[in-house]
């Protein structure tokens, strides 16, 4: 637990919140029980419920694991009250601890975010969290550029699982930012106690920065999606030209193998006592082998 407080306000995160953490809240503060119920549940959903003392809201933001190489939602369940925010997050998410800490070091700035209302605070959180995406999806292009190139560059077999990859990315993250945008906007549209009305203008700022990450997520996943397709498409031509070659070879030597298959058989074969025998059936095999490319050339099959 981390509490920070300036004049009448105070902003307390908790990481993990347990059994004790709760004891806490419900032994200092007047929280509403269902509230405090909320930090212990994990939320698959995001949302906005108004309590009689509190307000609670719980936002998922895109958070990336790299050791699995994968985006996930990492919960922020939200309290806010008349003088308190209370944040609670089962993940480490940089950001909120970096805020935090900067809060903690410089008086400056916490008579920047503590001078008005916890509800200002707790815009502040937000749009750090939306903001802190768009480096994120600009590593997205960044890989994307990569795997284009090497698309192009005739790696096609090693950028499948890449490109697999990056477009469970893509989707782990448009998952996880687009129901956000509608706990905003009901942010803007209801009034909410201990919102102030005057906050609605920052609120739809917010919305606008939803919007803008939710368009350069459409842009990548048809990007990902063209390459995927571009990507298959070299592949497949590449198997069928080898499947063509195989084909081919298989066709020259298909006569070849008729006549020797038509010699084992025969009781006296041709120049038997010849000593040159081998390399005169030898011969005609290749004659017959050129034969049959010369006609597959002829007849523009290969």
């Amino acid at each position: 637990m981390k509490i920070i407080s300036h004049k009448n306000i105070a902003w307390i995160d908790f990481e993990d919140i347990n059994q004790e953490d709760i004891t806490y809240l419900q032994e200092g503060f007047n929280i509403h029980p269902l509230a405090l119920e909320e930090l212990l549940t994990p939320t698959y959903q995001p949302k906005v419920v108004q309590y009689e003392n509190c307000l609670f809201l719980s936002i998922h933001i895109p958070l990336f694991d790299t050791e699995q190489r994968a985006t996930y939602a990492g919960e922020l369940d939200i309290i806010l009250t008349e003088t308190h925010l209370i944040t609670s997050h089962r993940h480490g998410i940089y950001q909120i601890h970096k805020f935090h800490a900067d809060l903690s070091r410089s008086e400056g700035k916490r008579r920047l975010h503590l001078e008005e209302t916890p509800a200002h605070l707790m815009y502040q959180v937000i749009e750090i969290l939306l903001r802190s995406c768009f480096p994120k999806l600009r590593h997205v292009s960044e890989r994307l550029d990569f795997i284009e190139q090497q698309v192009f560059a005739e790696k096609e077999k090693e950028m499948v699982v890449e490109i697999s990859v990056l477009k469970r990315d893509i989707l782990n993250f448009r998952r996880t930012l687009k129901p956000q945008r509608s706990i905003i906007e009901s942010l803007v549209q209801k009034d909410y106690p201990y919102i102030p009305s005057s906050m609605k203008v920052y609120f739809q700022d917010l919305i606008g920065t939803n919007i803008r990450l939710w368009n350069i997520l459409e842009s990548q996943k048809e990007t990902i999606e063209a390459l995927e397709a571009t990507n298959n498409s070299l592949l497949s031509n590449k198997l069928n030209m080898t499947m063509k070659v195989l084909t081919v070879f298989s066709a020259i030597l298909l006569p070849v193998s008729a006549y020797s298959s038509m010699l084992a058989i025969s009781a006296s074969i041709p120049f038997g006592h010849n000593p040159h025998a081998f390399w005169i059936h030898a011969g005609i095999m290749g004659v017959i082998a050129l034969a049959t490319a010369t006609v597959f050339r002829w007849r523009q099959w290969f």
